[in-house]
């Protein structure tokens, strides 16, 4: 079992679009372990394939739904079939350390997705589920955080974090 490491801003893989999961394997399974240690250890609540360097389409989250839990959520080929309403809240990202913003996301989502024993599984998020969701689901898609900001904002911030991480 290799070991995980974090990806650190302006690494190319978190730029890089992921693909599908074709099989749920051991190796899928022991990555998925691997990477709620290493959340968990950086003090994280959610992390996706790609800030681990892995170009495909999975991540995990903390469950919101059981705040005393230790419990993580597994998400692997989801998508985002519906969503509604719009909410603000401060983010930051385990792949930009330091680094906090105001970003708007959807309220309430209806998602899709495969959990670690491959079962299909549909739900509807609100709040932090929803929010840390679609954080974790925009590293599938190359996006960061900042790219959510309106534009001068956005410029800002990437020249603050491009001269932090000389890029």
């Amino acid at each position: 079992m290799k070991n995980l490491n974090l990806r650190i801003y302006p690494d190319d893989v978190l730029r890089k679009i992921s693909k599908n999961i074709e099989k749920i394997d051991s190796n899928i399974i022991n990555t998925v372990s691997q990477m709620d240690l290493l959340m968990n250890e950086n003090k994280g609540i959610g992390l996706a394939a790609p800030q681990v360097g892995i170009s495909k389409r999975f991540f995990i989250t903390k469950d919101f739904q059981d705040e005393d839990s230790e419990k993580f959520l597994v998400f692997i080929n989801p998508t985002i079939k519906e969503m509604y309403g719009t909410i603000e809240s401060k983010e930051g990202c385990l792949s930009i350390p330091g680094y906090y913003d105001l970003i708007k996301r959807h309220e309430k989502i209806l998602v899709s997705y495969l959990d670690q024993n491959g079962k299909n599984i549909e739900k509807e998020f609100s709040g932090m589920q929803s929010i840390v969701f679609q954080h974790e689901f925009d590293h599938l898609e190359g996006i960061l955080f900042p790219d959510k900001l309106p534009l001068i904002r956005k410029e800002i911030f990437f020249k603050k974090i491009n001269k932090e991480f000389k890029k």
